[in-house]
């Protein structure tokens, strides 16, 4: 059995009118976030990206396991397949496999089974799921409470991107087994999301539609 071991916390206190300000800041800022389908194709420096993930990989996990990987695809080849094989995915989806209930929920986002910002964006992050890790010497690790785990870390991803001033979107074609292949990922990792990340297009528009309001997603008892 390893011993606990611990540190001092880094924690700095501000004012209650200090943390009342930037909570309301964050909020207002947030909520301009915005699910965009329609990207540009400028280039984005990769150090952006990089201390995103790193801001992604501070996400609290279940036992410290930290189950998650992503995947950064930048090469315009890896993508078309990737567009090629999520597309197909999506027709099927959309023409047999869906449940006219979700079609009708879809119908307001005007979303299909085409998706050229799978091609167009500049990054695509592909997150995967770890169900267990790798020792060293060969052998397995279980991890804990993985779906949890990689989705918290995936909402601190969006905002940190957001933050940053890029457009973001979260794509899960299914299946998406086809992004293992693709990507020469182990078999310990399935893929959790496609998220696409660049700057919107110069004429990019969002579907009209409304949050819930506070008394409605919270309860204060």
């Amino acid at each position: 059995m390893i011993e606990a071991k611990f540190i001092p916390l880094q924690f700095a206190e501000l004012p209650p009118e200090e943390m009342a300000r930037r909570a309301r800041a964050f909020y207002e800022d947030i909520r301009r976030r915005r699910t965009v389908r329609e990207f540009s194709d400028r280039p984005v420096a990769q150090e952006i990206i990089e201390d995103c993930l790193r801001a992604a990989g501070t996400a609290p996990n279940g036992a410290n396991m930290q189950p998650w990987h992503f995947v950064v695809v930048r090469d315009p080849a890896v993508k078309a397949r990737i567009r090629v094989a999520a597309e197909e995915e999506e027709r099927v989806f959309y023409e047999t496999r869906a449940p006219q209930e979700w079609l009708e929920a879809l119908a307001p986002l005007g979303t299909d089974w085409h998706k050229p910002f799978l091609e167009t964006a500049p990054y695509l992050i592909v997150v995967m799921a770890q169900s267990y890790s790798r020792l060293p010497s060969g052998g397995k690790v279980k991890n804990y409470y993985v779906q949890e785990s990689v989705g918290i870390a995936v909402g601190f991803l969006i905002a940190a991107l957001h933050q940053a001033g890029l457009a973001t979107l979260t794509h899960t074609p299914s299946p998406m087994g086809f992004l293992n292949e693709i990507l020469g990922r182990p078999d310990n990792e399935r893929p959790y999301l496609v998220l696409v990340a660049g700057y919107p297009a110069e004429n990019a528009q969002v579907p009209d539609i409304d949050k819930k309001p506070l008394d409605d997603i919270a309860t204060f008892i």
